[in-house]
């Protein structure tokens, strides 16, 4: 009998199960039940016409296929809106990662010794404390045909007349980005420089004993055994960026402009809800992010995970006693 898990006739080990069970009860009431009535609800017509509620009535796949139907433009709104989003995510998110991770080996190398890293650590968090539709009306504010940064080209002689940034799919595309980009770096730099800390010190000086030079200390060694945290980050931005609405929300006063080329899903999504309460087509639209989101995690997580496996084997094979190889 062990002693640990029982003592008295009173059995510990349960309290575990205790401890986690709010866990899981404030999950199925608020995460798990909501999830099954979104999938519930759509597959029915579900929408106030005016001051008319039409619905709820079964429709099977109707949404769906209304969802992929294309409009008189030949546009089909959901795919256009998913490219949006991808776009948006992918240029936010890569210089989000490289920078990130360029930083954290910068305030993590034992040959550089760099002093100050809490306080370091403190300033590049910062932006991520700001509320996201504050960061968005500052540069809605900086960015305006009236505001400073056209000022300050029309006075330095750059332009002849103010620039509308947000007439132009680069430019607007571009704030979105760099907006994600300065709010999450921080968050991911830290989360990098945790991992690189834990990694033995060792191996870095076995590496350098055997010649290899930054670089290939770098891809080598730091990448591989960092791989599961990159794994994570990744896989946690691309869910955020596929829920992106607060930033190009505000930034664009909800109509995705130039000509929907910043519109999101979520954004889509929010046009059903907000208009005509259409339950059914919002609905459709979550499951849809749900699945999107679920195909490209498990490609990221396959993808990324396959390399590290290798890794990690040829690792345990190299300190393996000879004779049990």
């Amino acid at each position: 009998m062990d002693r640990n898990a029982k003592k008295g006739g009173v059995s510990y080990a349960k309290w575990g199960y205790i401890f986690i069970l709010p866990f899981f009860i404030v999950y199925f009431l608020f995460t798990f039940v909501p999830q099954i009535l979104t999938i519930y609800n759509s597959f029915f017509e579900n929408y106030k016409e005016g001051l008319t509620q039409i619905g709820p009535n079964f429709v099977g796949l109707r949404n769906y296929i209304t969802l992929f139907t294309p409009d008189s433009a030949g546009t089909i709104n959901i795919l256009k809106y998913t490219g949006n989003t991808l776009i948006l995510w992918i240029l936010g998110a890569v210089p989000q990662i490289v920078i990130a991770m360029l930083l954290a080996i910068f305030f993590t190398s034992y040959r550089l010794k760099i002093k100050g890293q809490q306080f370091f650590k403190t300033v590049i968090y910062m932006p991520n404390l700001i509320m996201a539709s504050a960061f968005s009306m500052l540069f809605f504010t900086l960015f305006s045909t009236v505001g400073p940064i056209n000022q300050l080209i029309t006075s330095m002689g750059w332009a002849d007349a103010t620039i509308d940034f947000f007439a132009y799919t680069i430019t607007v595309r571009g704030l979105i980005s760099l907006m994600n980009f300065l709010m999450w770096f921080g968050n991911t730099t830290i989360l990098f420089m945790a991992g690189i800390m834990g990694i033995d010190q060792s191996l870095f000086e076995a590496a350098s004993i055997d010649g290899a030079n930054s670089l290939q200390v770098f891809f080598k060694v730091t990448v591989p055994l960092l791989m599961p945290i990159i794994v994570y980050t990744i896989i946690t931005a691309m869910i955020g960026g596929l829920q992106m609405f607060d930033v190009p929300q505000v930034l664009t006063k909800g109509m995705g402009m130039p000509n929907r080329t910043s519109m999101t899903l979520i954004m889509y999504l929010n046009n059903f809800l907000s208009g005509s309460k259409n339950y059914g087509m919002s609905g459709a639209i979550s499951v849809i992010i749900f699945i999107i989101t679920g195909i490209l995690s498990l490609i990221v997580f396959r993808t990324l995970n396959r390399n590290y496996s290798g890794t990690e084997k040829k690792h345990r094979r190299r300190n393996l006693p000879q004779n049990a190889r």
